[in-house]
């Protein structure tokens, strides 16, 4: 039962990839106003992060014998640049709690090769999570 929970968890995690892939493409291609480079370009940078982290989970879903999801969850709806970075912030936050919980199931069972790659994870989460941050503070004009 602890293996399914797991193989569950992953592909929760798994269906939030999806979703950070598509929102992050949707949002370099809809973002507009003056900063409307600087942002897509910080999008689009984080695909690559998102491709990956989905291949390893369904790498691993797979090892453990599970079929990894093919479906996304729901993407958020942003129409401002500052409303698709706090968007984005609070996917990173959920994102972390998600993989530190994950992290701690995978050492429950046994896995610590997981549990070192979701570190990992939660370490690439949390400059992603601290970057929006950082783009978030100061006065904004729309």
């Amino acid at each position: 039962m602890e293996k399914e929970k797991l193989i569950q968890g992953l592909n929760e995690d798994l269906a939030h990839e999806y979703q950070a892939i598509i929102q992050y493409i949707t949002y370099a291609a809809t973002v507009a106003g003056i900063h409307r480079q600087e942002l897509k370009e910080f999008f689009l940078a984080e695909v690559q992060d998102e491709l990956r982290h989905a291949q390893l989970l369904a790498d691993k879903i797979t090892a453990l014998g599970g079929k990894p999801t093919t479906q996304p969850a729901p993407v958020p709806e942003a129409a401002t640049p500052r409303a698709m970075l706090e968007a984005v912030l609070q996917a990173e936050k959920e994102t972390i709690a998600r993989y530190v919980e994950r992290m701690k199931q995978a050492e429950a069972f046994g896995d610590y090769g997981l549990a070192n790659d979701l570190q990992e994870i939660i370490s690439e989460e949390t400059r992603h999570k601290e970057e929006t941050e950082k783009l978030l503070k100061g006065t904004w004009q729309e």
